[in-house]
């Protein structure tokens, strides 16, 4: 179920109303930085992660034996 034509009107008419035609694009300006910037880090993360060469092996002391 998606988000209608009726909805996306109602919503951008919410936004306006709260922060000012002018505020809008600097909102979405900022928006676009955080993401940005989130991706940025779970890319370093993930790149850390698979430089360690960890792995999350379970040593054979701490198996389950059935």
């Amino acid at each position: 179920m998606g988000i209608g034509p009726t909805e996306w009107v109602l919503i951008i008419l919410v936004l306006v109303l709260l922060f000012g035609a002018k505020k809008i694009p600097e909102l979405a300006k900022g928006l676009g930085q955080g993401i940005k910037e989130f991706k940025h880090a779970a890319r370093d993360m993930d790149e850390s992660v698979k430089d360690s060469g960890k792995t999350a092996e379970i040593p054979p002391s701490e198996e389950k034996k059935n």
